[in-house]
């Protein structure tokens, strides 16, 4: 099988627990470093799946990357490639489908309630949960694209998640490990006591609080999400 390639656009933003996830599963992935200018790949015909991971930018600010990434995904959903977002990257899937990328209106950090959507293809997804804790870390949200289906809402923000077929896009956080956890608390620090005043934003200790067990939890429902997404890699 071709490789999965996830591509990361910050430092501090790296493949977390989907990368031990594929891993375990052997399967072979690569990651390429947008934010150290590491070559983009001119067709997404060389890989079995597109992953792309958070970042601090907007999907909307002229970076000379992001025209190349969003025709990667187009022509990825063509060829019936799946693809995989997160955050920055569920914007970026977004916008490549003809959604838009904004404001929310609240800014999210830290840990919060999502519900998820009464619905099959949620089902499939995220099997019999109703709501579960997940890791945020936005200011900016998307519209869903034409033919795609909501999965999950939080109270801050209606639209954390959609699927496409075998596309999911999230604006959620659901690759985090600990180790994730404490470095963007602490390069955000500063960002987070400039946004106290949102009600969508925690501070860093109750970020960190009770952190090994919510990562567990978190970790067991990426799991079957990724499950999920696997089956639709192509040979």
């Amino acid at each position: 099988m071709k490789p999965v390639v996830i591509f990361r656009h910050a430092k501090i933003e790296g493949s977390g627990y989907l990368g031990k996830f594929l891993t375990e599963k052997g399967i072979i992935w690569k990651s390429i470093k947008v934010d150290e200018n590491e070559p983009l790949p001119p067709s997404a015909k060389a890989f079995s799946g597109i992953v792309f991971m958070g970042g601090p930018m907007s999907v909307n600010d002229p970076l000379p990357w992001i025209p190349h990434l969003l025709e990667l995904i187009r022509e990825a959903v063509s060829l019936d490639i799946p693809v995989l977002g997160h955050c920055l990257g569920g914007q970026l899937i977004s916008k490549a489908l003809g959604g838009v990328v904004g404001s929310n209106p609240v800014k999210e950090i830290g840990w919060g309630e999502v519900s998820v959507t009464k619905s099959s293809v949620a089902k499939q997804w995220f099997g019999d949960l109703d709501k579960f804790n997940s890791f945020h870390w936005h200011g900016e949200t998307f519209t869903l694209p034409e033919n795609a289906t909501h999965l999950i809402a939080s109270q801050y923000c209606e639209n954390q998640a959609y699927a496409i077929g075998k596309h999911l896009a999230l604006q959620c956080h659901i690759e985090m490990t600990e180790e994730l956890v404490n470095a963007w608390c602490e390069n955000g620090e500063k960002e987070i006591a400039e946004s106290s005043a949102s009600p969508g934003v925690l501070q860093v200790a109750e970020i960190q609080h009770d952190l090994e067990n919510r990562i567990a939890q978190l970790n067991s429902i990426a799991h079957g999400v990724y499950e999920r997404w696997i089956q639709g890699l192509k040979p």
